[in-house]
């Protein structure tokens, strides 16, 4: 990947991440039941950055698919699938993160699809193993799940074309993002007791968030399997390739990723 190219990359992460870390704090005091005046207008202001980054990253085009993920959020369906008015502020801000998620996903690859300016304006093709989308069916948050659905399926497929160091990435962050849901759905004060550090979910490490998920009773042992390789994807991933991944994960750390990643879906969807 180019260096300007890359830097681009880097620079939209970046304005994402504070977007994120933004939304959560308004949703929170939205939750909190902080509705006055000030509020609102941060919100709207908040809605309205975020929109146009969406317009950004989707080139434009309307017909994007995550252009209208964020047409949809503002959107409450009637018992028919009519749109309907109404839908809650917490809710909205809520969804918005989750089409931020999207993006950040995109961005870094964990989609494994193209750039996001040049994708399709069909929304990501769910991937058309029924198991695959049984597997995902505990995940809480309904918009996150056609892109770890997606992820999956592309962890699986690179392992088929030996290129370990995309499977690993890829298992990295479908790993990430259901704990994340689960830790979540939990809330920061259920969590409480696991003895959480300071800021929101989304301000913590990716090892931090397996750990906290595993004292909460959320998962299981499983992720002390994982290769030291998997636990610091993140930073390497984001690196130049031949600094990072590229070229340095064996099979051997790629299909454990794997297998700790299917036991944790089985930790989290006891039921399957």
């Amino acid at each position: 990947m180019e260096e300007s190219v890359r830097a681009q990359i880097e620079t939209q992460l970046s304005h994402l991440d504070g977007l994120v870390r933004r939304g959560h704090q308004i949703r929170e005091r939205l939750r909190a039941g902080t509705i006055n005046p000030a509020v609102m207008a941060e919100t709207r202001a908040w809605q309205e950055h975020c929109g146009a980054t969406i317009n950004q990253l989707s080139g434009g085009s309307k017909a994007h698919w995550l252009a209208r993920s964020f047409s949809n959020a503002f959107l409450m369906r009637s018992a028919d699938g009519r749109a309907v008015e109404g839908v809650p502020p917490d809710e909205i801000v809520k969804r918005l993160l989750a089409v931020l998620g999207q993006a950040v996903a995109s961005l870094s690859g964990i989609s494994g699809g193209p750039p996001l300016s040049e994708a399709s304006s069909e929304s990501p093709a769910a991937p058309s193993d029924t198991g695959i989308r049984r597997r995902f069916e505990f995940v809480h948050n309904p918009e996150l799940r056609p892109a770890v659905e997606q992820a999956y399926a592309d962890s699986r497929r690179a392992i088929e074309q030996k290129e370990y160091d995309v499977a690993l990435r890829t298992s990295c962050g479908v790993l990430e993002a259901i704990v994340t849901d689960a830790l979540e759905h939990k809330g920061l004060k259920a969590l409480a007791s696991a003895g959480v550090p300071a800021g929101e979910i989304s301000e913590w490490s990716f090892e931090t968030r397996l750990a906290v998920a595993e004292k909460a009773g959320l998962i299981r042992g499983g992720c002390a399997r994982l290769p030291a390789i998997a636990r610091t994807y993140r930073e390497n991933s984001r690196g130049d390739d031949e600094n990072g991944l590229r070229g340095s994960v064996s099979e051997t750390d790629a299909r454990r990723t794997g297998q700790v990643l299917n036991v944790v879906i089985k930790d989290l969807d006891p039921g399957r």
